[in-house]
């Protein structure tokens, strides 16, 4: 592609609504143009990028035998009525209705509509299992949009579906897809973990999140020094090895005026805030009255309460919802001074509070704080669980060393769905025996544009984006290659054959050369200086530059020309002879031969 004929756009200044770095990037490089709140056209520098993704993904999916199909982005609502989630999905469904005053969906995710499909094309066990993908445009109508694609109301999304006659067909496929997204994120040159994760709203029994690893991502994931396992924070388990040690103390009540959290009473009370524990009052499980019960959650005063852990437990009610400070008073409980003891209600202690003695919570009475206080002896343990955040240092679940926390950026979750919607849709197929069997479900997802903006938030420096090269010598950049002629005076008339510009043929010459061999590379021939040109190049981040200028026409010993390499990562600048560069070139996995 020539540069005068490509839509160069750009940017000098940063956007102001810009927030984090990919997106200011991505706008200053010309991917992307916001055209209202969370919703962007992707210009022809983001959609080259943008395509060589959907490449990657396309062909691992069809290596694992899974078939591309397209679905409609607009919904019924029946659907969604039917499967039980018209309601519970939310704010985030966009609903509206057509001119017959029916009512439709922009679709988020695509289960309905794969299940109605299923139950109309599958028949018998025979034809499972199968499994099926698209490539579509979802929309999630957002509250806040924010962090450019990353947290887009429109977005691109790879999903995929699988259906099986049984758990064991279904396990085979879900390892399938582990390693189909192993490879495509490998494929895509990112420093990725695969993480355990919680089903959330999808649904279903086990999962796997992708996880970019970014400073910028908003998803703490947590992994092993020792060993392979990881997990979101929000599934990692909090394991205790420690035993209660004996009562030492007695109960004391103390004055904590004004002292609501555990870290001023730790600091007034000169302990370690581990030695202190906090008592969280939520909504239990109404009675069959519709009568509200509370529930208390006791955690260390240094650990931080799992919201997914907690709801998931049976005598809290979902989703968790803390107590009002009205259900509290009544209770005879003041907020920040609440005790682990008397309490009419269940009591759910953490692992690692239920270990600890001669603790100090609050006194049930404000300004007040209890010392000295002892499980069994001063208070009772309705039930002891993991309800906690893990922290950096603890010990690995596996019993493999101990636990690093890292931020990452979701790009795929794998989901085994179980018959959760084929039950709910009714999507059977006659079984071996000759009996209808409800169908069990896989899905399957890949956030697109998402990866764009993970990969940016990756790898960039001061100068713009460094697309990164992987292991397989693949690179998402939209050019691999840029050549910039060093010519004199104007580009018109270098380009005309007559004046005979020796850096413009030189440049015509490798251009036509890397096209044969199938190089995706760009031939600069704007109307632009040199430092401007260089800037844009390095700003969009195509990995090598090849500058030619007469000057280094015909110039070393053995009277042969050199060009001016530079590897967008490295930075260093480089002579080169055409062998030198070619095996350069090739050395990096642009060329499939140092020809």
């Amino acid at each position: 592609m020539r540069a005068s004929q490509f839509t160069f756009a750009t940017l000098k200044e940063t956007p102001s609504d810009a927030d984090i770095i990919s997106s200011q990037l991505m706008l200053r490089a010309g991917f992307i143009r916001k055209s209202a709140s969370g919703l962007y056209t992707w210009l022809p520098m983001g959609l080259k990028t943008l395509q060589k993704v959907e490449k990657v993904i396309r062909e691992e999916m069809n290596a694992i035998h899974c078939q591309e199909l397209l679905m409609p982005v607009v919904q019924s609502a029946e659907l969604w009525q039917e499967s039980g989630r018209w309601e519970a999905y939310g704010p985030e469904l966009l609903r509206f209705k057509d001119r017959h005053q029916r009512d439709f969906v922009l679709g988020p995710t695509h289960e309905e509509v794969i299940t109605d499909i299923a139950r109309n094309l599958l028949k018998s066990y025979k034809q499972l299992p199968v499994s099926y993908y698209q490539i579509q445009t979802k929309f999630r109508d957002e509250i806040r949009p924010r962090f450019g694609v990353m947290r887009s109301r429109e977005f691109i999304m790879k999903d995929a579906y699988s259906f099986h006659i049984d758990q064991p067909s279904l396990q085979l496929t879900y390892d399938d897809m582990y390693r189909a997204y192993t490879n495509i994120f490998t494929r895509l040159g990112l420093d990725f973990r695969a993480v355990q994760a919680d089903t959330g709203s999808i649904g279903g029994f086990a999962s796997h999140e992708f996880q970019v690893l970014a400073g910028s991502g908003e998803d703490d994931i947590v992994f092993s020094d020792s060993s392979d396992y990881a997990a979101n924070i929000e599934l990692a388990e909090a394991i205790c090895t420690s035993e209660r040690p004996a009562a030492t103390q007695p109960k004391q009540n103390v004055s904590t005026p004004d002292m609501p959290t555990c870290e001023q009473v730790a600091e007034h009370l000169g302990l370690a805030l581990s030695q202190t524990v906090k008592t969280l009052i939520v909504e239990g499980n109404p009675t069959e009255e519709g009568t509200v019960t509370l529930v208390a959650l006791v955690l260390r005063g240094d650990h931080t309460l799992n919201e997914i852990k907690a709801e998931k437990l049976p005598q809290v009610k979902a989703p968790l919802t803390m107590a009002s400070e009205e259900a509290m008073l009544a209770a005879g409980l003041h907020k920040g001074y609440i005790g682990v003891f008397d309490l009419d209600m269940p009591v759910i202690v953490d692992r690692s509070a239920a270990v600890l003695a001669d603790f100090v919570s609050g006194a049930n009475q404000p300004d007040f704080h209890t010392t000295g206080v002892n499980w069994e002896r001063d208070a009772q343990i309705t039930a002891i669980a993991d309800i906690r955040n893990v922290v950096e240092g603890d010990a690995s679940p596996d019993g493999q060393g101990t636990l690093q926390i890292r931020r990452g950026i979701e790009v795929g979750h794998i989901f085994q769905l179980g018959d959760k919607y084929a039950k709910a849709l009714n999507c059977a197929v006659m079984g071996e025996q000759g009996k209808p069997v409800i169908t069990m479900m896989g899905c399957y997802g890949i956030g697109v544009t998402r990866i764009v903006a993970a990969a940016i938030e990756q790898s960039h420096d001061d100068n713009g984006i460094i697309w990164k090269t992987s292991s397989t010598g693949e690179s998402i950049a939209p050019f691999d290659v840029a050549i910039v002629p060093m010519v004199k005076g104007k580009m018109k008339d270098a380009l005309n054959p007559e004046k005979g510009d020796p850096a413009m043929q030189l440049a015509q010459q490798l251009y036509q050369s890397l096209q044969v061999q199938g190089v995706d590379v760009l031939l600069d021939d704007r109307d632009e200086r040199a430092g401007v040109k260089f800037a844009d190049l390095e700003l969009v981040g195509i990995p090598h530059r090849i500058v030619i200028s007469e000057k280094n026409i015909h110039a070393d010993n053995a009277n042969e020309t050199l060009y001016e390499y530079v590897n967008r990562e490295q930075g260093e600048k480089q002579l080169l002879t055409h062998a030198q560069l070619m095996q350069t070139l090739a050395a990096h996995n642009v060329l499939k031969s140092n020809s």
